[in-house]
């Protein structure tokens, strides 16, 4: 491993929510980057964008040093999962095999005790009207049975906000029980009122994920937001007592953004 830099200081237990951020702050693999955050936060968001490359997986043995780190840094984890597969496709054995690599995902990290699985229920429609979306609905439905029905735990499985109106999956999220992510970024990229999210769902929100947004970029460093969207922001984070996973993908990015925490809270 490089000698990367670390944090400063440690930031556990310091809000009633438990900080973390991704496990792609430095450019390595996940177990490097753990074992630098490990004793400055509460927990780790591993990031598993990618089911079709298993070789980017942690090993069993390394499955284990995460497990060892969570034990003696009083660290969890969440899991981020696939962003490469779909279960809403219109081919039926490219949804089974979303199924089949959310399941093996799930199987690999399982020993971690993650605090949840997120999930993207994405839109891939070439239209937004009401025959696209509720065909959408249908096989995001039907697979989402299928999925459950594996055994998961349903409240374990966060659906994250991505860009399209949340309520088109709020049937899916009440009948099957599951969590929810908010992801604030996406919101305010889609310039949705980002309390009115929260508050509909606030018995659900296990996790949220906060990164800065500025000129339609995300993911980039808290001190990039509009100070118009810091208070409705810093509300919500006042009365979450969940997980908080700052998004954001480099050491510059984290460090700015634990800075903005400290000066809004």
């Amino acid at each position: 491993m490089l000698n990367y830099p670390s944090l400063s200081k440690s930031f556990k237990k310091k809000y009633p929510f438990r900080l973390g951020t991704t496990s792609y702050i430095y450019p390595d693999r996940i177990l490097p980057n753990v074992k630098m955050l490990a004793p400055y936060l509460d927990e780790i968001e591993l990031l598993i964008y990618e089911s079709a490359a298993p070789e980017s997986f942690p090993t069993q043995r390394e499955i284990e040093k995460l497990r060892r780190y969570s034990k003696n840094f009083d660290l969890s984890y969440n899991v981020h999962l696939p962003i490469d597969i779909s279960l809403s496709d219109p081919d039926p054995s490219q949804r089974n095999h979303a199924i089949e690599a959310i399941r093996r995902i799930i199987d690999l990290f399982s020993p971690l005790c993650p605090t949840t699985w997120t999930l993207h229920l994405s839109y891939e429609g070439i239209s937004t009207s009401s025959e696209y979306v509720k065909k959408w609905q249908e096989l995001s439905y039907k697979s989402m049975d299928q999925l459950i029905a594996q055994g998961i735990e349903s409240r374990k499985i966060s659906i994250e906000t991505l860009m399209y109106p949340f309520e088109w999956v709020d049937k899916i999220i009440r009948d099957f029980d599951l969590s929810v992510c908010i992801d604030l970024g996406h919101l305010i990229l889609s310039e949705i009122e980002v309390e009115t999210i929260f508050n509909r769902y606030a018995d659900r929100t296990t996790i949220i994920h906060l990164h800065g947004v500025k000129n339609k970029r995300d993911h980039i460093s808290l001190d990039k937001l509009d100070p118009k969207e810091i208070r409705p922001i810093t509300r919500i984070l006042k009365r979450f007592t969940g997980v908080l996973s700052l998004e954001v993908f480099s050491y510059e990015h984290l460090i700015a953004s634990l800075d903005w925490l400290e000066r809004y809270l």
